[in-house]
């Protein structure tokens, strides 16, 4: 059996690289006009669930607007989680 170990280092540099690939896809210009995304949309580019998402809004971390049945969140305040979590 072939043990690694992963070291808060390791888990740093992999979390920045990946905050960096995801403010990459949300750059305005590259294909991403879209003011406003869907939940599935949001899912998708955080690679999150449906549980972890509704958690994000029942806690208040991630503003959204409901329209009928639909939920809709602003890209700029996805950004600015992001910003958030990167600290």
């Amino acid at each position: 059996m072939n043990v690694e170990l992963i070291t808060r280092e390791d888990l740093k540099q992999f979390k920045n690289e990946m905050l960096t690939e995801i403010k990459h896809l949300l750059k305005p210009g590259q294909g991403q006009s879209k003011q406003w995304l869907k939940s599935y949309e949001v899912r998708k580019l955080l690679n999150i669930s449906p549980g972890t998402l509704q958690n994000l809004r029942v806690n208040g971390t991630l503003r959204y607007t409901k329209i009928g049945g639909m939920l809709y969140y602003k890209l700029e305040d996805i950004e600015k989680l992001l910003e958030e979590g990167s600290r």
